[in-house]
């Protein structure tokens, strides 16, 4: 095990920045930023990169910026978060927009999903471009439409980045370090069947026919398990049929939530589902992909020598946008993410700070 007091940090910049990235927290957290709506954060985020003598890039929403003395022959780490936010829900005892403190803990719509990532990627970024003989060059960006995946956000940033050799995104993991995260698929599929009248032994209820299918994604096992993440899992979660009750329904509409694998790729759970099931796939949301990156990573290599923990998440992130090794990391806990009185403790964020760039500076990138 390598401790982090035996790699050597400029502690009068880190503090510097560990106290800025707080106040840009509390910045972040006063200002609405629903998905779709974050042109004021991302003024935030561009403010700071300005501070620092960048000239970031705007492309809708998303900020990011490059390394100063961008080398294309080094390696380069895409870090990523997001600034926009979910609805507060109905639960919050406390102004969702105001950063309150109390006790060492920040309240506040986003603080932990994602400002606390957010803030402390972005200070390591900065720590970074002061750095001189850096092995590696960083791209920062700050997006947003992750709560939605929606259409502006890192999905589309992506082709105007330069190329990028691996990425660290910052999501709330108690600073673990989650190696590979499951995808999703969305299926809504229609069974047909014919109507009739519900007294009479004639039509062919469809919704009959959607109850075999149904029991088709409830029982079956690609049987090829991460070893990460586990199965390939396949829910289905809306139901809709019928006009009547004397009426048996020629129609029936169900919607399945499937999560994917390292193991089995979206389109091979697509043909086999397609294989087995006799209603139609009206439509298939494919997209997200399961993501991480193999343990033999030169990142993963750091981790373990600083006795980080890794993990395979279940959950999904813009991991989900990135074609190419990945890993999910960041300070806060996922657990607090969308409850009411949302927070994260600055004393995560100033460790969440020092662990990224004491981790960047373990790796070999050699």
């Amino acid at each position: 095990m390598i401790t982090q007091e035996k790699i050597e940090i400029n502690r009068e910049r880190l503090e510097k920045l560990q106290n800025e990235a707080i106040e840009t927290l509390k910045n972040l957290i006063s200002k609405q930023s629903f998905s779709g709506e974050e042109t004021e954060t991302a003024l935030i985020l561009k403010n700071w990169l300005e501070s620092y003598g960048f000239k970031p890039n705007r492309q809708h929403n998303n900020i990011w910026a490059t390394s100063p003395d961008f080398d294309e022959s080094k390696p380069t780490i895409l870090l990523n978060s997001h600034h926009d936010t979910v609805l507060p829900n109905e639960g919050y005892t406390k102004d969702p927009f105001s950063p309150i403190v109390e006790d060492g803990i920040l309240y506040g719509l986003g603080s932990n999903d994602a400002g606390g990532p957010l803030v402390s990627l972005l200070a390591t970024f900065l720590y970074f471009s002061q750095e001189e003989d850096v092995p590696f060059n960083l791209i920062f960006a700050g997006t947003g439409e992750e709560e939605t995946s929606g259409p502006h956000g890192l999905n589309n940033l992506i082709p105007e980045l330069p190329k990028f050799d691996y990425a660290i995104v910052g999501e709330p993991t108690q600073m673990e370090m989650a190696t590979a995260e499951k995808g999703l698929i969305v299926l809504e599929c229609t069974a047909k069947g014919v109507s009739g009248h519900a007294a009479r032994d004639v039509g062919d209820n469809a919704i009959y026919k959607a109850m075999e299918d149904i029991n088709w994604f409830k029982t079956y096992e690609f049987g090829n398990d991460s070893p990460k993440v586990g199965p390939v899992k396949m829910t289905v979660t809306i139901i809709n049929a019928g006009t009547q009750h004397n009426v048996v329904p020629d129609t029936c509409d169900f919607t399945v939530d499937i999560r994917t694998t390292d193991t089995v790729s979206n389109e091979e759970v697509m043909e086999v589902v397609k294989k087995n099931i006799k209603s139609e796939v009206r439509k298939a949301s494919t997209r997200l992909r399961p993501s991480g990156i193999s343990d033999d990573h030169p990142i993963v290599k750091a981790a373990k020598e600083l006795d980080i923990v890794t993990f395979g998440s279940p959950t999904m992130s813009d991991q989900a946008m990135i074609d190419g090794p990945s890993i999910k990391m960041g300070p806060g806990d996922s657990k607090r993410s969308h409850t009411a009185d949302e927070y994260i403790k600055l004393d995560e964020i100033k460790h969440g700070i020092e662990t990224y760039i004491t981790l960047l500076k373990q790796v070999d990138h050699n």
